[in-house]
C-alpha cells in the first residue's frame, strides 16, 4: 500500500473536499459529507416511520457526535443490515442480488483501498441506491497512528469513495476492528462524521476455516436481536472460497422477519422521512 502523502497541499485539498461536502449536506460548518443522492432501490424498510421517534434536534447528525453508536436510537422492533467492504468482491454480486430480491435496505462501509481497487463494485453498490459509509483508507489499527495520520485515513477514504462511486457518501465512519476511544471519536466528529459501529458482528468473515457456518452466522445476529440492532456483515471472503455472510443473507432476512422485526434503512437516523420504502 502506498503511504498517504503528508504534504500540506494534499491535506488542504482533503479538507476542501470535506468542506464542499458539508455544503451539500446542509449541516453546520464542522460537518462533512452529505447524504448520497443516488436513487434509492425498491426496498422494504418497514415504512419511513419505522424510525420516527418523538421530536429530536434538527441536526440529527450532531446528535450522534460524542458517542460510540452501536444501536439505532429507537424502541421499535427494527434492525439495520450493514456490510463492510475491505478485501475482495467475491460476495458483492450475491449480496446485492439477495437484497434486491427481498426488497431489503442496507448500508455499506467501504475502505478507500477497496474503492480504489474495485471501482466497478463500488459503483454497483452506489448505483443500486444503498447508503455508503467510510471505513478508513487502509483499515489500520487507529491507536497506532498519530492524530494527523488518522485524519488522513478518513479523508483519503472519503476522496476515494467519491471518485469510485460518483456519489456523496454518508457522514458515517466505522472504525477498523471496531476499536474506538473518546479521543478518536472526537477527531472523527471534528471531520464531520458520526461514529457508527455495530451491535453484533456475524463473524461470517472468519469463514469455514474459522469455525463459522451459515447457521452460526444467522444465530449470532438473532442472539443480539433487539430494537435498533445494527448487524455487521462483510462482502468479502478474505481469500476463502465462500462468503458466508452472502450465503446466509436469505436465511437471516427470513429469520429476522419471522421474529416480528423489520429491516430498515440506517439512513433513517438522519432523516426518518426519507422515502426509501417500497411503494
Amino acid at each position: 500500500m502506498t503511504p498517504f502523502p503528508k504534504a500540506a497541499k494534499r491535506t488542504v485539498v482533503g479538507l476542501v473536499v470535506v468542506a464542499a461536502a458539508l455544503t451539500a449536506f446542509g449541516t453546520a460548518p464542522t460537518a462533512a459529507a452529505g447524504r448520497g443522492r443516488a436513487a434509492a432501490p425498491a426496498v422494504r424498510t418497514g415504512s419511513a416511520e419505522a424510525l420516527s421517534e418523538p421530536a429530536r434536534p434538527i441536526n440529527r447528525l450532531r446528535a450522534l457526535f460524542g458517542s460510540e453508536n452501536r444501536t439505532m436510537p429507537t424502541q421499535r422492533r427494527v434492525v439495520a443490515l450493514t456490510f463492510n467492504a475491505a478485501w475482495d468482491v467475491e460476495g458483492v454480486d450475491t449480496t446485492l442480488d439477495v437484497l434486491r430480491r427481498y426488497h431489503v435496505p442496507a448500508t455499506f462501509f467501504l475502505t478507500g483501498d477497496f474503492a480504489d481497487r474495485h471501482p466497478a463494485a463500488a459503483r454497483a453498490i452506489a448505483a443500486a441506491g444503498y447508503g455508503i459509509g467510510n471505513h478508513s483508507y487502509s483499515h489500520p489499527h487507529f491507536e497506532t497512528l498519530r492524530p494527523g495520520e488518522r485524519a488522513a485515513e478518513v479523508l483519503r477514504a472519503d476522496h476515494a469513495i467519491r471518485t469510485a462511486t460518483g456519489t456523496t457518501p454518508l457522514p458515517f465512519f466505522r472504525f477498523p476492528y471496531g476499536d474506538t476511544t473518546p479521543q478518536e471519536i472526537g477527531e472523527v466528529n471534528a471531520l464531520g462524521f458520526a461514529d457508527i459501529e455495530w451491535t453484533t458482528d456475524t463473524n461470517g468473515y472468519r469463514g469455514p476455516r474459522g469455525g463459522m457456518s451459515v447457521r452460526k452466522v444467522v444465530q449470532r445476529a438473532l442472539d443480539a436481536l433487539r430494537p435498533g440492532e445494527i448487524i455487521q456483515m462483510h462482502v468479502g471472503s478474505d481469500g476463502q472460497s465462500t462468503v458466508l455472510d452472502a450465503d446466509a443473507l436469505p436465511q437471516l432476512v427470513e429469520a429476522i422477519r419471522a421474529h416480528g422485526y423489520d429491516i430498515v434503512d440506517l439512513r433513517g437516523i438522519l432523516d426518518p422521512t426519507q422515502k426509501t420504502a417500497a411503494q
